[in-house]
């Protein structure tokens, strides 16, 4: 299958770059948890994926891909994927959404702390039996400690809620696919940060980029990217196709998401390890930039279903006879 973003879904990107550019700077990841926010709001970037009746652009997944990429490049705070992709699906009717107006945190299932709870208007939890809505005044939040400090966690409690209903698993995909997105973002920029400090870091007399070693980890986290990327891409048109159909090609969806989640955190993980690598002690300490993607690698990859999780999942796909390919 040939695949390419159309003009229009790169020049999203490029702007929602630009204004990330402006007003993200990693200097704001050290005093502000939602940097840009606002500026993203203006631009409709939270209403991407919500219905034209409540203001949104009604938008599929793969048409944001490149946008949601952006957000991971520049380490984004502030829950993104739970505002601009699973509230839209759960939420289509509320007009505060595509305005920006509405914050919105996910606690998913099996997993024991949300995100980003304290910024939000509204949490969303996920249940056996559905989805259940809790006002911002219902939550009794107490903070954990967490891999990523622009990612905060929270041990989730409330007394009332709202039923919502809905399948779980059909929000979750959105979610891991709009993570993975975000993980491919992160791993660039680690990418391009450290070729960037090789080309100038002398050791012996030479740029440490020159030395074989270095080049050879630096282009295996290259290959892991650009392998990782189409996967998310395909996963991305699944979940689309899957809607569609009335989730008639939910299996193949199922085992598309996974495959794109393992891969793009195995990618993001390994830069992140190269970069650590090649900046040696100075990359995690706190006057380098490099540790918020670092730890927005770690938080990232382990976010709607661990690696280990998704590759099970795609295995057992596999071996119970799962082979179809697109479409």
């Amino acid at each position: 299958m040939n695949f390419g973003f159309t003009d229009e879904q790169l020049a999203l990107a490029a702007t929602v770059r630009d204004v990330l550019r402006a007003h993200c700077p990693p200097a704001a990841l050290r005093s502000e948890r939602r940097p840009a926010w606002e500026q993203l709001a203006a631009l409709g970037f939270f209403g991407l994926l919500a219905p034209p009746e409540s203001d949104g652009l009604g938008l599929g997944l793969a048409d944001v891909l490149p946008a949601l990429e952006e957000t991971g490049r520049a380490c984004l705070p502030g829950p993104v994927v739970e505002t601009a992709v699973v509230a839209p699906y759960l939420l289509p009717d509320n007009p505060k959404l595509a305005s920006g107006a509405l914050c919105v945190a996910v606690l998913p299932p099996g997993q024991a702390y949300a995100p980003d709870a304290d910024l939000a208007d509204l949490l969303l939890v996920a249940r056996d039996d559905g989805w259940r809505l809790v006002a911002r005044e219902s939550v009794r939040l107490v903070p954990r400690t967490g891999a990523d400090p622009c990612r905060p966690v929270f041990e989730v409690a409330f007394d009332e809620s709202e039923e919502l209903g809905g399948p779980v698993e059909r929000v979750l995909r959105r979610a891991a696919v709009a993570t993975a997105a975000q993980l491919i973002g992160v791993a660039r920029e680690l990418l391009a940060v450290t070729v960037a400090y090789a080309r100038v870091r002398t050791q012996f007399g030479a740029a440490i980029g020159s030395f074989q070693a270095v080049k050879h980890q630096l282009a295996d986290a290259a290959v892991a990217v650009e392998f990782a990327a189409p996967l998310v891409h395909r996963a991305a048109l699944s979940v689309d196709r899957a809607a569609e159909s009335a989730d008639r090609a939910g299996g193949a969806a199922d085992r598309d998401v996974s495959a794109a989640k393992a891969a793009a955190g195995e990618a993001a993980v390994l830069a992140a390890r190269v970069a650590l690598q090649v900046h040696g002690a100075i990359g995690y300490t706190e006057e380098l930039d490099l540790r918020f993607w670092l730890a927005r690698a770690w938080s990232l990859s382990a976010a709607y279903g661990t690696t280990a999780a998704h590759r099970e999942r795609v295995r057992t796909a596999l071996l119970g006879g799962d082979l179809r390919r697109w479409p």
